[in-house]
């Protein structure tokens, strides 16, 4: 269905409405179609653009992105805040406004807060759906906050998960992801006491907001699928330098994960190039780039988000809630 801005009321979901119209299985199919359309070079998406905000340890990004394919343009407002939680407010908050690609009018504006956590757990899935060797049946979460939760979703829709382990800072937590996800998926739970267990796994998701390395080099075995989805700013990093040199290192975005993904320190430092990079996810979603090679071959998606996952499942969700009645007409102009 074609998107068009004749009418000058703009379509309101909020948080609830979102929910009401977007599951995992929907969102991995948008995503990996918005991957794929990055692969074949088939979107203009300039890099995310950061404000940072030093006195409150926090930044703000936008994600601008326009799809011809699917004819919809749009924009994704975000933060990222890690201090939010003592204060009783989400790390992350978000925000997508749709626009026209005939007018430019506004067609839709919608949370994006609960969006982001599907969008980037589906991310997770569709990496390791090309990159985790088939067999995979052991997850390793290191944190397990809001986005461990779809992260391990998604997992689970495209692998068969025979247990989970994970450790965050503070072990209570696990009682509760344990207690959230085991509804969902029918696996063992294993709460480890230090990350090095948890590495012992075919996959392992890292979540967490580290500005210092928390995963050695030497942890990870042979075959290994890792899924770096915490490093999504300039100074983060969560694995030792050395074993990127050890793997096969896919980016969403080869620019944007120089400046802002696991690989922009040790690139920065100099201890990896551009060449170290295989190449980006959508490459090999697209037939471009093989994916895994061997079952010995140690595999790293380096997950900064993109707003092609933003703008490819916010036009699902625009679509659906026109057919369902879904939302509140507002008039702006």
């Amino acid at each position: 269905m074609s998107v068009s801005g004749d009418s000058m009321d703009v379509l309101w979901l909020d948080q609830s409405d979102v929910q009401s119209l977007l599951d995992m299985p929907s969102t991995l199919e948008a995503v990996e179609n918005g991957f794929k359309q990055h692969g074949l070079n088939k979107v203009q998406m300039p890099s995310k653009s950061y404000l940072y905000f030093e006195k409150y340890n926090g930044d703000l990004r936008t994600m601008p992105v326009y799809m011809p394919e699917e004819d919809i343009a749009g924009v994704k407002i975000v933060n990222v805040h890690p201090d939010n939680p003592q204060k009783g407010l989400p790390t992350v908050m978000a925000i997508v406004l749709l626009n026209s690609t005939s007018t430019g009018a506004p067609l839709a504006v919608m949370d994006g807060s609960f969006l982001t956590d599907m969008r980037t757990g589906a991310a997770g899935g569709v990496a390791s759906k090309y990159l985790a060797r088939k067999d995979s049946h052991t997850v390793g979460m290191i944190g397990v906050g809001d986005q461990a939760h779809t992260q391990l979703l998604a997992l689970s829709l495209v692998m068969d998960i025979h247990e989970v382990k994970m450790t965050c800072r503070n072990l209570s937590h696990c009682d509760r992801f344990e207690k959230d996800m085991s509804h969902m998926i029918n696996c063992d739970f294993v709460k480890e006491d230090n990350i090095k267990d948890v590495c012992d796994c075919d996959i392992l998701v890292t979540t967490t907001p580290v500005r210092a390395p928390i995963v050695k080099s030497e942890w990870i075995k042979e075959g290994t699928h890792i899924n770096a989805i915490g490093a999504d700013a300039k100074g983060k990093e969560e694995l030792d330098p050395q074993l990127l040199l050890r793997a096969t290192v896919v980016v969403d975005d080869v620019e944007q994960a120089l400046h802002s993904g696991e690989i922009n320190v040790p690139f920065s430092k100099g201890i990896i190039t551009e060449k170290d990079i295989c190449c980006e996810l959508g490459e090999i979603v697209a037939g471009i780039y093989p994916g895994r090679q061997s079952d010995e071959e140690i595999t790293i998606f380096d997950s900064t988000g993109l707003a092609v996952q933003d703008i490819a499942t916010a036009n699902m969700i625009y679509k659906k809630a026109q057919e369902q009645g879904v939302g509140q007409n507002i008039r702006i102009f």
